[in-house]
């Protein structure tokens, strides 16, 4: 991946990726991308199951991503049914939530998951066998996507504050719609587009968190 302008993108180790378990819904975009910038401002590597290629059994490529991340973080708050006939709720999300949790009691013993939610005591009801399981709540804003990851990854040697963040997140919501026409799209949830977007996110949060 090219550098862009005079700033270096800092190298990862392996075990500084992240997996992320969102919807993928316009609705979420701006979520979306929070969550890309919150976890580049920690000098982390965000995964999605966006990257995954043709030609691969879906389900064992996102176990991978699962083990290969030491950090999955699930997004439970899209448990709405949509409006196409007929009318359903999402299960990709707790059902890759099922797996992290698997991987977690029979892995290598550095794999901790992270819920999030927009409503409080929501995932009491929602997914009730995750009793005991404090969930984080970002009440469906960007800031709070910021805040809760800040308390999600609060051991972490490099610690971004929110203002930082949202910095990181503006230059990047600024470089969409260039990326966007370079793609060929206008939706945010693809491949190529993801790419660029980390791309872009990590550079702004080399020359922003220190």
């Amino acid at each position: 991946m090219p550098r862009e302008g005079s700033r270096r993108v800092p190298k990862q180790r392996p075990r500084d990726k992240v997996f992320l378990n969102l919807p993928y819904d316009p609705k979420f975009e701006n979520l979306f991308l929070s969550y890309i910038c919150a976890i580049h401002a920690f000098g982390m590597v965000p995964r999605v199951t966006l990257e995954i290629p043709g030609g691969m059994r879906r389900l064992d490529r996102i176990f991978g991503l699962i083990q290969s991340c030491e950090y999955p973080v699930h997004d439970l708050s899209r448990v709405q049914l949509d409006r196409a006939k007929p009318r359903t709720p999402r299960f990709n999300m707790p059902f890759e939530l099922g797996l992290a949790v698997a991987w977690e009691k029979v892995g290598n013993g550095r794999h901790v998951w992270f819920v999030m939610e927009a409503v409080n005591y929501r995932l009491a009801k929602s997914l009730s066998d995750l009793s005991g399981t404090d969930p984080h709540i970002h009440s469906g804003t960007i800031e709070g996507v910021f805040r809760e990851m800040g308390n999600a990854l609060v051991r972490r040697r490099r610690q971004p504050d929110v203002l930082q963040m949202w910095r990181i997140y503006r230059e990047v919501r600024g470089k969409i719609p260039a990326v966007l026409r370079r793609c060929g799209t206008q939706s945010v949830f693809e491949a190529r587009v993801f790419r660029e977007i980390s791309f872009a996110a990590s550079v702004a949060a080399g020359g922003i968190v220190r």
